[in-house]
């Protein structure tokens, strides 16, 4: 299915304020508030939006340190792929796991509450991940821009 300026117009807005009220949403798209519903509705039958989420500020959790991973690993058989990228997933501090084209098999992006949390995760998970040859980590020094906002 192809998503008309309407369609874009609603995706838009819901990803800047995701708890705007239907009636809200109708009223800046111009629509009525039923076929606002319905387009709604069809956007996440249709895979559009796959849901909606609290973001959450890490900084005053106590997870200020974002830390981004390079995994490069001892081969590339799917078995081996498919350890790694089960293992990853069972690690809570991994944000971002993405299979890489270029000098490293896989980025990861990780947060902790400091150098010796990270030390911490590193030991007890990143280092007993399957297949791990290499690890090169890079620790962000600021965050200049952040968006989970798509296009549309």
């Amino acid at each position: 299915m192809d998503i008309d300026a309407i369609d874009r117009r609603l995706l838009a807005a819901l990803q800047k304020e995701g708890r705007i009220t239907n009636a809200e949403l109708a009223e800046r798209v111009n629509l009525s508030p039923s076929a606002c519903h319905r387009r709604v509705q069809r956007l996440e039958s249709e895979g559009y939006i796959s849901g909606f989420v609290a973001l959450l500020n890490a900084r005053r959790l106590g997870r200020p340190t974002t830390v981004f991973v390079e995994i490069t690993l001892s081969g590339q058989a799917d078995e081996l792929l498919e350890a790694f990228e089960r293992a990853v997933t069972t690690v809570p501090d991994i944000l971002e796991c993405h299979l890489m084209a270029g000098s490293a098999d896989y980025l990861l992006k990780v947060i902790a509450e400091d150098t010796e949390d990270f030390a911490r995760i590193h030991r007890r998970h990143l280092a007993r991940l399957p297949g791990v040859a290499q690890m090169h980590s890079s620790f962000a020094l600021r965050t200049v821009r952040q968006t989970t906002a798509i296009p549309v």
